[in-house]
Formats: C-alpha cells, sequence, structure tokens
C-alpha cells in the first residue's frame, strides 16, 4: 500500500523528531509544501517553524535552502540536526574559503538535503547560479517579517529575497514567522511574489508565559528590580538591553551581586560571541544579557525568564523576544522594565534612521557643494554633518546618503583593482625597530614600494601592482599585506578611483527618483509602533489579551488570570540595590518588585506533574549525564535531550529501551545516539 505524503512525513516526524505527532498548523503547513504549494506560516515563538520545512526536506528530492539571518541560528539549527542523523551544513563567514568549498562540493554531490545561507551570500559570485544547476526544491525564509517594510526588523538584504529566488529558478517557497501583523502578512507575500499561497495561522498566544511590567523612573530602579526578579526567580535568563555599552554595564553589575551573567552584543568578535553563546546554551552561565542581536531564532527550550532592561521599538519585537522564554511548554515569566524616558532613545534612532525630506535635501546640497569637479567626494558622515546648514547628525547624514545612493544620486566605486595610491608613514627607523633585519614579504613589500617610486611613497604615490616584483604575488597578495601595514599604521592606501562620488553635482534633488511617501510611511510607522509599546506598558487590563488583539488573535480574552494586571500584583520598583549576592527582599514600599501572584514560581504545566523529591534528585543526575554528553558531542544540552524529555523520564523511569522510545522526543535515532547511557542511569542511578 502506497502511503500518503503526510503519512511519510508523520513517520518521519516520529522517527528523526522523536515526536508522535505534528504540533497545531503543522501538517497543514507540511502538506502545502510537499504539494509545492508556496506557503506563509506564522506560528508563535515554540510553535515549531523549523518542523515545516526540516522534515518536508526529508521527501522532496532535490536541495532545501534555508535563507537565516543570523550565523549562531545557523548553527544551532545544523548542530540539531545533525544530532537527529540529517544531512545539513549551512555557509557563513565564519567559515574559511576552503571549507565553503568543501561544504559546497558536498552540496553538489548531493550528500547535503538541507542549506542554510544568509541573504548576503547571494550579492556577489555565482552561488545562486551554482544552487540553481544542482536543483533547489524548496525555498525556506526564516524570520520572514525582515522582508516587510512594517516588519520591526528592516534588514536590506532580506529586500533582495525576491530576487535571489528568481535566480534559483523560482522554486515553491515557504515564508516562516512568529510575529506578523495582518499588515505585515500580506507584505510578505508581496515583496516574496508568492504564488496564491497557503496561509497558515494557529494564533500567537503562548498560554505557559506570565506577563509583566514594573515601571521605573531611572536606570538605578532597573537594576535594583533585576536583582530582585532574578533573586526571586530560578532558572535561566534573558536580559535585553538596548545598546552595547549598557549591556557591558549590566552584565558587570549582575556579576557583582554573584549572578552568573555573560554580555552579548554585535560589537564583539565572532570568537568571543560564540564563546558567550555556548556557556549560555550549555548552562556555564545562568544569565545572558544581550541586545537583540541575540536570539534570532534561538532554540534553547529552557529559558525561565525574560526581562526587558528597556522597552524595545515595537510590540513585534518585544513579543518574539519575549517569546524565547518557556519554548519548553512549562510556565516562564517575561517582565518590561519601563521608564517613560526609554522612548527618547527609540525616536533619536527613527529620526537617524528615517530622515525626513528636509535633512536629505540639506545633505545632498552639501555633498553637492563639497565635492570636487569630477563628482568625487571625500568627506565622512562627520565631516559632512559639520559642513550641513541645519543640525543634522552623522546617523541622519549616514541614512540620507543610503536614500540617494538608492536613488542613483550617488554612487559608490571599488576602484581599479591593479591600481593603488599609497604613503608612507613609518620612518626606516621605525620600520628596522618592529620589522627587524630578518627576511619578510612585508619588508620586502617596502623595499619594492621604496625603490619602484625612488622614495616619492613617503609623500604618496599611485602605482600599478603587477609592476612589482613578481614574488611579492600582484593583485592576488600585495592588498593583503597593505591591509596589514596600514593596521601597524606603517602606511595609508586606497584604490585608484574607490569611493564615493555624486552623479552630477550640478543636478537639482528633483532629478532622483526620491520615493518620498513611502520613506514617511515607514518613518510614521515606526513612531506608531513605538507608541504602541507605551501604551502596553500602561495598560491597566490584561496584558496577553492587549497584545493578541494588536496581532488580530481571535482567541484575545478580557482577563487571563496569567499577567500582573489580572492577578493584582502592583509591581513596584526596587529603589536600592539588594545585597551582593543577590539577597532577596528588597524592595520598594508599595509593593514587590517581582511578586509571584498566585500561579508560583516554579517552572510547572499542566501537562507535566510535580516531581516527588527522589524524582528531582534523579532530574539532576540526569541532566548532569546530558551536560556531560553536550559537551563530548560539542552541541547545545537541549540538542541531546530538551528539559521536558528528562523531566518524564525521571517521572517515568522506563527501564527498557521499548519504554525509553515512548518518551517524547526520544526518536530512533537519539534512542541510537543516546539510549544505552540514559537507560544505565535510570537503571541503576
Amino acid at each position: 500500500m502506497t502511503l500518503a505524503p503526510l503519512d511519510i512525513a508523520r513517520a518521519t516526524l516520529r522517527e528523526r523528531f522523536g515526536h508522535p505527532d505534528f504540533r497545531p498548523g503543522q501538517a497543514r503547513a507540511v502538506e502545502a509544501v510537499l504539494a509545492g504549494r508556496d506557503t506563509l506560516v506564522i506560528l508563535p515563538t515554540g510553535g515549531g517553524k523549523s518542523v515545516c520545512y526540516q522534515v518536508p526536506a526529508m521527501q522532496l528530492e532535490g536541495l532545501t535552502v534555508v535563507l537565516s539571518p543570523l550565523i549562531s541560528l545557523m548553527k544551532d539549527q545544523v548542530d540539531a540536526l545533525d544530532a537527529r542523523g540529517i544531512p545539513a551544513t549551512f555557509i557563513n563567514s565564519s567559515l574559511s574559503q576552503s571549507e565553503i568549498a568543501s561544504r559546497l562540493a558536498q552540496v553538489h554531490r548531493g550528500e547535503i538535503k538541507l542549506l542554510y545561507l544568509a541573504p548576503e551570500r547571494f550579492d556577489a559570485g555565482t552561488t545562486a547560479e551554482r544552487l540553481k544547476n544542482i536543483g533547489v526544491s524548496l525555498l525556506a525564509i526564516d524570520e520572514a517579517h525582515c522582508i516587510s517594510e512594517w516588519g520591526h526588523d528592516f534588514r536590506p538584504s532580506y529586500r533582495k529575497v525576491r530576487d535571489i529566488r528568481a535566480r534559483l529558478g523560482a522554486p515553491p517557497t515557504v515564508a516562516l514567522t512568529a510575529t506578523a501583523t495582518p499588515d505585515v502578512r500580506k507584505d510578505i507575500a508581496r515583496v516574496l511574489g508568492l504564488r496564491d499561497p497557503e496561509v497558515v495561522l494557529t494564533g500567537f498566544d503562548r498560554p505557559n508565559l506570565r506577563w509583566h511590567v514594573v515601571r521605573t523612573k531611572n536606570d538605578a530602579e532597573k537594576d535594583g528590580t533585576l536583582v530582585s526578579i532574578l533573586s526571586d526567580r530560578p532558572g535561566l535568563a534573558v536580559v535585553y538591553a538596548s545598546t552595547r555599552k549598557t549591556v557591558e554595564r549590566v552584565a558587570s553589575m549582575l556579576q557583582k551581586h554573584r549572578i552568573s551573567a555573560v554580555a552579548y552584543h554585535a560589537g564583539l568578535d565572532d570568537e568571543r560571541r560564540r564563546t558567550v553563546q555556548d556557556d549560555f546554551m550549555q548552562e556555564r552561565a545562568r544569565v545572558i544579557v544581550a541586545t537583540n542581536a541575540f536570539g534570532m531564532g534561538i532554540d534553547k527550550a529552557n529559558v525561565r525568564l525574560v526581562v526587558h532592561h528597556a522597552m524595545p521599538g515595537s510590540l513585534e519585537a518585544y513579543y518574539q523576544e519575549a517569546g524565547r522564554a518557556g519554548r519548553d511548554g512549562l510556565t516562564a515569566d517575561c517582565f518590561l522594565l519601563h521608564a517613560f524616558q526609554d522612548r527618547f532613545t527609540h525616536e533619536f534612532f527613527i529620526k537617524g534612521a528615517s530622515p525626513e525630506k528636509e535633512v536629505v535635501a540639506d545633505v545632498y546640497a552639501t555633498a553637492c557643494r563639497k565635492s570636487a569637479a569630477d563628482g568625487s567626494l571625500a568627506l565622512d558622515s562627520a565631516e559632512l554633518a559639520a559642513a550641513a546648514k541645519g543640525k543634522i547628525s552623522d546617523r541622519e547624514v549616514d541614512s540620507a546618503m543610503r536614500i540617494l545612493r538608492h536613488a542613483g544620486a550617488v554612487v559608490e566605486a571599488s576602484g581599479d583593482m591593479g591600481h593603488v595610491r599609497v604613503r608612507l608613514l613609518a620612518t626606516p627607523e621605525r620600520i628596522k625597530d618592529e620589522l627587524g633585519d630578518a627576511p619578510s614579504m612585508e619588508l620586502d613589500l617596502l623595499r619594492a614600494l621604496w625603490r619602484m617610486t625612488k622614495g616619492a611613497v613617503a609623500d604618496g604615490v599611485a602605482l600599478e601592482l603587477d609592476r612589482l616584483p613578481p614574488g611579492l604575488g600582484g593583485q592576488m597578495m600585495v592588498p593583503g599585506m597593505l591591509d596589514d601595514l596600514q593596521a601597524k599604521q606603517m602606511l595609508v592606501w586606497s584604490r585608484v578611483g574607490e569611493g564615493t562620488s555624486m552623479v552630477d553635482r550640478k543636478a537639482p534633488l528633483s532629478r532622483w527618483p526620491v520615493d518620498w511617501e513611502t520613506l514617511e510611511r515607514r518613518r510614521l510607522s515606526e513612531l506608531a509602533q513605538l507608541e504602541m509599546v507605551q501604551k502596553y506598558a500602561y495598560a491597566d487590563r490584561c496584558r496577553r489579551g492587549f497584545v493578541l488583539r494588536y496581532f488580530g488573535d481571535p482567541a484575545a480574552t478580557a482577563s487571563c488570570q496569567q499577567c500582573d494586571n489580572c492577578l493584582h500584583l502592583g509591581h513596584a520598583a526596587v529603589s536600592t540595590m539588594p545585597s551582593a549576592g543577590g539577597a532577596r527582599g528588597s524592595k520598594a514600599k508599595g509593593g514587590t518588585a517581582a511578586g509571584r501572584g498566585k500561579a508560583g514560581s516554579g517552572a510547572k504545566s499542566a501537562e507535566l506533574p510535580d516531581l516527588t523529591e527522589a524524582q528531582e534528585t534523579l532530574l539532576a543526575r540526569l541532566r548532569e549525564l546530558r551536560s556531560n554528553l553536550s559537551k563530548d558531542d560539542g552541541v547545545p544540552a537541549y540538542v541531546v535531550f530538551p528539559d521536558r524529555t528528562l523531566r518524564e523520564m525521571a517521572r517515568v523511569r522506563p527501564r527498557t529501551p521499548g519504554a525509553l522510545g515512548d518518551i517524547h522526543g526520544v526518536g530512533p535515532t537519539k534512542m541510537e545516539r543516546y539510549g544505552e547511557q540514559f537507560l544505565d542511569l535510570l537503571r541503576n542511578g
């Protein structure tokens, strides 16, 4: 008997993922994808969006390409797929050229079913054409709200996805997101050019999450309240802060109060970011303090607490970030520490990112006035801002120049690859002190530059790289050495013709096709989104209902008995810092900073009963085994087994492979890899 495609998919789900059946919405999405339909999937955070393309990928003949926005997301997804025996890989900037070539060779040989890429990978080169020739059966676009001009995370590379799709041969496409209002859903479908898409929308409600707002006056109250919340509530926590500087300060403050915390932001180098993320994922650190650079798609199931140290710029951003709590289905808390002045920071960024027409006109006039006769412009953003007639920030200049580039009024030239301009900064004495007399390529290059220009390189000179001695490597090798010498401040260099130029410095701004209406609509939309977050912070009725109504979810009710308003908790800020060590009980007059209310502070669920003392002891040993195995395999702990699976093991205590296989989350692949170790502990522990 021939099985239906959806029945085969269910078997894959059981065998590879260890789940007995699909969650709400997943079956409908998988069926549409297998039928070759374009599909738009909106499932809440933790609702299992990735299954909607990972399971079909195993049945489709060709390659599934997944566009993913963050390096950390790709790594976690591929680690989890590898643990399930599913052939997947990623290509991003963290890899060397040889590693990229090796992985593409695997794809070409048909050894890979899922390939994760960032949209920027298609900006140059022949990646799209190579993949098209291999055969792309499905294009999956994660965090698809980034595509929409109404989305909170307007990412330029995501605006090119429609072109990427066409270059891949227009394969069936599934777009996935956790946060999308009706307007954003329509915009995603329009921008991508989805063909009569199947729209799968199960609702946005996360009933296991509790929602709280604590109104504060300043950062000191936020810090005191944060320490109090973390002291009152056990478990892993994510704390979001608005700037890199605040992230570093808050993490340091928590460490002083003996709370194990690490800082994560985009200013860290790749290696440090990986170390910090691994410390949190492996649970060596209890708290990660981060900008919104952390968390998109991060599958850490047992986060018990998410705290926003400052309000985000939209309810979409807040709901997505807060939704990283409780992905295991157990109770978790989401706190917003709100001060009215938080909005001013966002207004500053909105003003900088979406300048008004008058600002763009001022920047354009200044750039034309300050450019050379050939249109070249040597001024940077700060210098243009200083030269402008109005009071304009560097950020506004950057945004205005981006708008002008898009309209064709400004061009950025990469310069002539073979012709460079070099000026020597270091004296012969300094060169000898730092580079010595021992033979080296850098020393050979400096000597060749001096001889070739007869010393004129000290004043700056243009030259052809291919005229240098052949042993230096010409266009292939010399630019890298020039970069290294420039980093040591021994010289400065640039390519001839490189830089910014005005296309027609005498043309009026009206000549260029700037879409002022769309720019103004986007600016007003961002201000309206900010206003909605502030309304949420000051709401005196059910917070869950407020959010669900915003997303157009009919499940919104007048009362949820899960938010601070419905539970009448009356949170108040902590005005004095708790003593070091996170001592409990330091509270402001008039209420608790983190009152736990009727629901209690533990991670409980109606589906999972409380454990006995003996079962809790066994659970601790199971977690220790999981931690050791995750370290051996170099994967996050949840990839071995999530907390929910370990709790069920501790409660049921299976002693045979068959009984262990009946536990939620234990599939054949996990059984083969980890089954004996866990059975040994369960039998003898």
